[in-house]
């Protein structure tokens, strides 16, 4: 008899609801007419032409993000700056200042809408979490100076196109992004007056990691290969002399001004970089991307999301073999992963929701035949008073991924105040409260039915059944089933 493919019986429901954020009767649907293997090759190479429903398209087509590019917006955000010290009144700054405000809040605002539809309505849901992955593995925080103003770019051209693809280019993309610039004060790392403070991140939390085997000579080596990259508040390049000017690099906002650049020799992780300018970037990519350390950080924290807080030692360590093997192919360490023996354990005993998995989870699953979320707002509020706003964490080693960080008894009142909300209020994640014309919904089914339905009894415990069972209300058996022990995890 011919030996089962390993991965062939992995419990497609435990799947769907580990690769996505959340199931929905058609995503399951999906999972059951695909298989197991085939759901997961469909996840890690998700087709280009995968389209949003029309009606979340259209309002993701008519944000601010979407009609002005960042870049242009940094530019104006840049001469309200410039103008502050020329106003002579407080009352003048104050305005100024606001205005500032309103462009980045608008913009950061509209990055989070953006975000959130796709995640609740985008038919690529692994890749949809990979984004909130690495845009957490990365962080930037929304609210320090014009950040704001460039998020929307740092999420859709630095982030998104590589989440699957080579680590190498998404490092070098995240290393080349204005908003990174700004965030770890790279724009002020010149020769003769290093800043260290991104390329510490760089290798602590970005590649090696805090044990990966690096020195503080190493750190200061990095800062000066990387003295010169920062940001350009002009569509224009700046004149630099004529010996430099082919070494100038600018693409959109970000900019490597080569005269502020440090052309001396570098030891880095003990080999040599020669004074180059933007060439020695790439060496210094190439030689932390391909570095062991980096291949089993990056491979314990995508452990840690996927699978459990204390992943297992064999698990990482094939992912991390995969990884060098594959260059640092992200889809490649995935597969491995989600082959393991570990991962199909993981599925069994389930791994705790932080706040955007649950929430997000509950309203795909609460709202999965009615219309789309039309009040993003609202739901980037529950997000934020959870603890988890989007683009929030304002340290940059990102959200905490461990359930002990996320199951403290003031967590679980908030979402059994938000599984409430949803069940009994749906209203008010599709209109405002003073919103006249608010659209009839119909009432939400028994969430309960779906289970049955999909044949996912067992995945309820016979005490949870009973306390749905005798809910007195389709209401009460709906808030149940969201605030069940089993609900919480995925």
């Amino acid at each position: 008899m011919a030996q089962q493919p390993r991965g062939a019986s992995l419990p497609l429901p435990a799947l769907v609801d580990r690769l996505t954020w959340g199931k929905t009767p058609s995503e399951l649907g999906r999972a059951h007419q695909l298989g197991a293997l085939a759901y997961i090759e469909a996840q890690l190479k998700p087709a280009p032409e995968s389209k949003l429903p029309p009606e979340v398209q259209r309002r993701i087509d008519a944000l601010s993000i979407s009609t002005e590019s960042a870049e242009d917006a940094l530019i104006e955000v840049r001469r309200y700056q410039v103008s502050i010290p020329q106003m002579s009144s407080e009352k003048e700054k104050t305005d100024i200042r606001q205005s500032i405000k309103k462009i980045t809040y608008a913009r950061t605002a509209d990055t989070r809408a953006r975000a959130i539809w796709r995640a609740l309505y985008s038919p690529n849901q692994l890749q949809e979490q990979l984004v909130w992955f690495w845009m957490n593995h990365f962080n930037v925080y929304a609210a320090r100076g014009s950040i704001g103003a460039i998020l929307d770019d740092y999420e859709e051209r630095t982030i998104r196109p590589r989440v699957l693809g080579k680590f190498r280019d998404l490092l070098k993309a995240t290393i080349t992004s204005p908003a990174m610039m700004l965030y770890l004060d790279n724009h002020r790392n010149r020769a003769g007056h290093l800043n260290e403070n991104y390329a510490r991140e760089l290798m602590e939390l970005h590649t090696l990691g805090v044990q990966g085997g690096y020195s503080q000579e190493d750190v200061q080596a990095l800062a000066r290969v990387l003295t010169g990259l920062g940001v350009s508040y002009n569509l224009e390049p700046p004149k630099v002399k004529p010996v430099l000017r082919p070494q100038l690099v600018k693409k959109g906002a970000f900019l490597f001004h080569p005269a502020y650049h440090d052309y001396g020799d570098k030891v880095l992780l003990g080999q040599r970089i020669k004074g180059r300018g933007m060439t020695e970037v790439d060496e210094a990519v190439e030689m932390l991307a391909r570095h062991p350390s980096t291949a089993r950080h990056i491979s314990r924290k995508l452990a840690q999301y996927f699978v459990a807080d204390e992943p297992s030692r064999p698990m990482i360590d094939a992912m991390a073999k995969t990884f060098q093997e594959t260059d640092g192919d992200i889809a490649a360490t995935l597969r491995t992963m989600f082959l393991s023996d570990a991962f199909a354990k993981s599925l069994e005993i389930g791994k705790f929701k932080d706040p955007t998995h649950y929430v997000y989870s509950s309203l795909r699953l609460a709202y999965a035949s009615l219309s789309p979320v039309v009040r993003v707002d609202v739901v980037s509020r529950w997000l934020a008073r959870m603890g988890q706003p989007l683009y929030g964490r304002l340290t940059p080693d990102g959200y905490p991924l461990g359930q002990s960080d996320w199951s403290s008894s003031g967590q679980m009142t908030v979402r059994f105040d938000l599984a409430r909300q949803i069940v009994t209020n749906p209203q008010s994640f599709y209109a405002a409260r003073e919103d006249k014309s608010k659209p009839r919904l119909p009432s939400l089914p028994q969430l309960s039915d779906t289970y049955e339905q999909k044949g996912l009894e067992s995945n309820l415990s016979a005490s949870t059944w009973n306390v749905i069972r005798q809910a007195k209300s389709v209401q009460d058996a709906n808030m149940y089933l969201l605030s069940s022990p089993e609900f919480m995890r995925r």
